[in-house]
């Protein structure tokens, strides 16, 4: 069973980032659980989403210990940061998580510059989806291919399939990015 915790501001598209792995698992053949959580206001006020998947039946969808945080912004990581496993991985936006990140030696902390690499595409709300992709290559259960397969299937359901080759552009930097 695998914990995945991703938390920002509303509006940085974190819970889609984990809408999205929650959707590859499940497009892969695994169980899996989304569960949202949002502050006072929608847009700038705080969110996260806890992922889990895995093989076996998820007796408990709710924040424990997650193997892997996402960091978009301080006050995430600052508040994430002490619920991580030892071992864990913590993936941040290098252009928004500006506190010192060397707080913990038991874990891995992986500096992604999404917020440049989302304007080098042209594609300025792209920065959630190359997170899902630097994701979903930390978390070493997703092919690319299979994380690109599983999140075009998510947005074709939502009607969204006119963004697929931008989102598979972005997706591929994240996850190659690592």
């Amino acid at each position: 069973m695998k914990e995945i915790v991703f938390a920002g501001s509303g509006g940085q598209g974190v819970l889609t980032s984990g809408l999205v792995i929650s959707q590859i698992a499940v497009h892969k053949g695994l169980n899996a659980t989304w569960m949202p959580s949002y502050g006072a206001a929608m847009r700038g006020g705080t969110a996260n989403c806890t992922v889990k998947y895995g093989e076996g039946m998820i007796y408990n969808p709710a924040q424990e210990k997650p193997d892997i945080l996402l960091a978009m912004n301080n006050p995430s990581f600052l508040k994430f940061i002490k619920i991580v496993a030892p071992g864990g991985i913590v993936v941040i936006d290098k252009d928004m998580v500006t506190c010192d990140t060397a707080v913990r030696d038991d874990i891995k902390v992986i500096s992604v510059p999404s917020a440049a690499m989302s304007m080098e595409i042209g594609h300025r709300q792209g920065a959630n989806i190359i997170m899902a992709g630097a994701i979903a290559k930390a978390a070493g259960d997703f092919t690319e291919e299979e994380g690109i397969k599983g999140m075009n299937d998510m947005f074709r359901k939502k009607g969204k399939e006119k963004y697929e080759e931008i989102n598979a552009k972005a997706f591929r930097m994240g996850y190659n990015y690592i």
